[in-house]
């Protein structure tokens, strides 16, 4: 059965996130986030996702290096969208991520005040990962960068978890059909299976929100088809998990959302970055 190896420090795996830049990302979310524009949603995501990752991986001696990861923007240019010590930055492991913020924003979040009420308690939340929204979307370039990396990744880890790249775009390609350029993506394999592509589609449509179907039926558009068509399925493991936060699934489940909000997108990343099998 495939993508079952041992994620550990002596055989890690890899996250490789590709973030659409481009303009009409500075665009409202379609549903329920009108004061956020869909750049500054991402950003928030992708930079709590790295927190979670960062915590998953410590222990009492330190964060382990269970993971690399990478954040490439695509926009006016595709390159590392990573900040700070970390500009410039492909893969980076994940200790380095966890001490090496860009910086740390002041944030508050609600908490039990115990009375019975909420109060707003300050946080610190750090940041790796700005919200930036300019230029058009060379998704094909994009694609050709991350099967460039990951193959990359692949000829030093053969043995590994397969390398998950989540691809989280509001707008069609600019630069030609992405559709090859993501096959020859999903083709890379380790010795555990085939790297798995996602995709998140940001629509400004105030369409229904669509998380993992297993066929583009109701998908309302052909952009919204071909990113389906483009998704890897998800392993047994996913599907279970997915199940367990109640989304209907079946074996031809793919690792897909359509018009998603932020909380929608926080939670697609979280089932689609869990490992079968940490050590």
């Amino acid at each position: 059965m495939p993508y079952t190896a041992e994620v550990s420090r002596a055989n890690p795996s890899c996250f490789l996130f590709l973030i659409d830049q481009s303009g009409s990302m500075s665009d409202p979310f379609g549903a329920g986030e009108a004061s956020k524009t869909k750049a500054q949603g991402v950003a928030d995501a992708i930079n709590k996702l790295l927190q979670n990752l960062v915590i998953k991986c410590a222990k009492s001696e330190g964060v382990r290096d269970y993971y690399q990861v990478g954040v490439l923007g695509y926009g006016a240019q595709v390159a590392s969208a990573f900040g700070g010590q970390l500009s410039g930055r492909d893969l980076v492991p994940i200790s380095e991520i966890g001490a090496s913020p860009a910086r740390m924003d002041l944030r508050t979040k609600k908490v039990e005040d115990g009375a019975g009420g909420l109060v707003d308690q300050p946080i610190k939340f750090p940041i790796w990962f700005e919200p930036t929204a300019s230029g058009g979307t060379p998704m094909c370039q994009a694609l050709a960068r991350a099967k460039t990396l990951i193959e990359g990744w692949l000829s030093q880890h053969p043995t590994c978890f397969p390398p998950i790249v989540i691809n989280i775009t509001d707008g069609e390609s600019t630069d030609g059909d992405p559709n090859s350029a993501a096959s020859g993506l999903r083709e890379l394999t380790s010795q555990d299976g085939n790297v798995l592509l996602f995709n998140v589609h940001l629509s400004s449509q105030q369409a229904t929100p669509i998380t993992f179907p297993d066929s583009d039926v109701a998908l309302p558009d052909q952009f919204a088809k071909l990113l389906f068509s483009m998704s890897s399925p998800l392993p047994s493991y996913m599907r279970n998990a997915a199940q367990q936060e109640g989304f209907p699934v079946s074996e031809s489940t793919r690792g897909f959302a359509f018009n998603a909000d932020v909380v929608a997108v926080i939670q697609f990343l979280d089932i689609g970055t869990r490992p079968s099998n940490l050590r």
